[in-house]
């Protein structure tokens, strides 16, 4: 592995962490859109794989608070 190399998979790296935060974020306003429209909350946690704790972090926030609680969109936000 060559510095190069090594520079282009970082590269890559921090475009894919990049992409998931937007993700992350589209997700969070899917499942408060979910939550409006009377998607059951097993039914979310269901499709996400998140835990009830963590979709009712998510229901309850704001949207402008949602980037700055990562964790309580982040599926491993509630493992100790």
């Amino acid at each position: 592995m060559d510095k190069r190399s090594l520079a282009q998979l970082a590269g890559r790296f921090r475009d894919t962490e990049a992409r998931a935060e937007i993700l992350r974020q589209e997700l969070a306003v899917a499942i408060r859109q979910a939550d409006v429209d009377g998607v059951a909350q097993k039914d979310i946690c269901e499709a996400t794989g998140y835990t009830r704790q963590q979709v009712r972090r998510i229901v309850k926030a704001a949207p402008a608070d949602s980037h700055d609680d990562q964790s309580a969109d982040s599926p491993q936000g509630d493992q100790v």
